[in-house]
């Protein structure tokens, strides 16, 4: 008994070939397309920064850096007091952010019960997506008062007393500066760091948990010895975010950190940072030279934010060399 067996049309075979070969060949350009307009925009957002910036840098040179007069009158302009400002803001948010998000991604993902786990993740999420003058109308209205009524008292009296230490927690108590802005910032950056940290929580395989629980650990020998191992690049990578995050905030920050050009050791006193700086000047700003030293501080913000990012890619590919090499 003789198969019959269908014969192929050749030609028609060619011509699907032919279209796919063309719908891949649009694919592929058309996705590098999308990518390659990324590098586009950020080199153009770089390049424009330096050329506006270009009569600041020849003015005032190296030294912007350093020069902590900001005297728009006189058009003598340093950065000392916005840059300090900055990094000392995004210092405090992740000292409190970091400990904080860790609890709460542990809780959800190790302690919290199942009815709770899902509208608590809900919440924390959604934290996620208040808008900044938000946090800031509410820092200024309600924490403000709060924190100079209770919270400064409290630290002037304890850590003020302090040798060292007690500079930073002296001045006066308005509720406003350095401290109230690096906590808002914090409050800002909790949400994401902890839903990063659930997310990376999660992935972690139940086996070596049952395992480890099997051999009598118990959940803190867990989340050390089995959760954290198996997790560290996320939960770097997550910190980094909610860094990045803090660094270039604006409003909440230019509600509560007081926007003086004023350097001081206490943590009380009011302070500014770039952002702040740039959306309190940049409209008033009249003369040209004014307006190239916002400019530069805005590219120096670009190179603080790529320099901070650029270690955390280069401590997580180090972190997971480490772990091919065990």
């Amino acid at each position: 008994m003789s198969q019959k067996v269908d014969q192929i049309d050749p030609v028609k075979m060619a011509m699907v070939m032919r279209r796919q070969r063309w719908q891949d060949f649009f694919f592929h350009k058309l996705t590098f397309t999308f990518a390659a307009l990324v590098l586009v925009v950020l080199v153009g957002i770089i390049i424009s920064l330096f050329l506006r910036a270009i009569p600041a840098m020849k003015e005032f040179g190296l030294p912007f850096i350093w020069t902590i007069e900001w005297d728009p009158v006189n058009d003598k302009f340093g950065g000392t007091i916005a840059i300090v400002g900055t990094l000392v803001t995004s210092v405090i948010a992740l000292l409190i952010a970091f400990p904080v998000s860790f609890g709460i991604a542990l809780f959800l993902t190790e302690i919290c019960p199942n009815w709770l786990k899902r509208p608590l993740g809900t919440a924390i999420e959604l934290l996620a997506g208040v808008p900044s003058i938000i946090y800031g109308m509410w820092g200024l209205f309600v924490f403000a008062p709060l924190f100079s009524q209770y919270v400064q008292p409290a630290l002037a009296a304890t850590l003020g007393k302090l040798p060292v230490i007690g500079a930073l927690f002296s001045g006066p108590k308005i509720g406003m500066g350095i401290l109230a802005a690096g906590v808002i910032l914090a409050i800002m950056i909790i949400p994401f760091i902890a839903s990063v940290m659930r997310d990376v929580f999660e992935v972690v395989p139940p086996v070596l948990k049952e395992s480890a629980y099997g051999l009598g650990c118990t959940k803190w020998e867990v989340v050390r010895k089995i959760v954290l191992p198996y997790t560290k690049i996320g939960v770097v990578g997550g910190v980094m975010l909610g860094l990045g995050r803090a660094l270039g905030e604006t409003m909440a920050i230019t509600f509560v950190i007081g926007n003086s050009h004023h350097l001081s050791w206490s943590l009380f006193a009011a302070g500014n940072s770039i952002a702040s700086t740039l959306a309190n000047e940049f409209a008033e700003a009249e003369s040209p030279l004014h307006t190239s030293s916002l400019f530069l501080l805005g590219l120096i913000l670009f190179v603080i934010t790529f320099v901070v990012l650029s270690a955390a890619k280069l401590m997580l590919l180090g972190l997971a060399r480490k772990e091919g090499a065990k």
